[in-house]
């Protein structure tokens, strides 16, 4: 069955998107994809918006730029990963251990402790959680962040 129209740019979007992000540590916005994808703006807007439906990626409140497309995060957040020589964000420590996953390298990932607020640092080496201090705590359930993506 043939992709449609709306479906294969969808598709191109998500594939730029996750491709930029993990070659530049930053995540591109909706006038930088149809730009480089020499698409209008409004054809992109509302692809991004089905990724959003889909959770493939997370939308900003009020303005339509991705606020994530995880596990990479578009702004600075508490949650730091150093790989390959660049600096990329999670939006929770899921995200910080998925980016060296998603990249297939060696990261060091800092981030304040939940409880207490304290730094903390891990370090994943060849796929594995090599050094780590603390606990890592979900205070949502997995099956529930989807419900309010923003506070989990």
């Amino acid at each position: 069955m043939m992709a449609s129209a709306s479906e294969a740019l969808s598709r191109d979007v998500r594939l730029y998107v996750f491709r930029r992000a993990a070659e530049s540590a930053r995540v591109p916005q909706p006038a930088q994809i149809a730009e480089a994808l020499r698409r209008p703006l409004p054809d992109i807007q509302e692809a991004l918006k089905q990724l959003a439906a889909g959770k493939v990626l997370i939308l900003a409140p009020n303005d339509g730029n991705i606020w994530a497309a995880n596990p990479f995060c578009a702004v600075p957040s508490g949650f730091r990963v150093e790989a390959g020589g660049k600096t990329y964000w999670g939006i929770c420590i899921w995200d910080a251990l998925g980016i060296p996953a998603a990249l297939g390298t060696d990261a060091v990932i800092r981030a304040p402790c939940g409880d207490c607020g304290q730094p903390m640092s891990l370090e994943v080496k060849d796929g594995t959680l090599a050094h780590g201090e603390g606990i890592i705590h979900f205070a949502v359930p997995a099956h529930h962040w989807w419900d309010n993506i923003g506070f989990t």
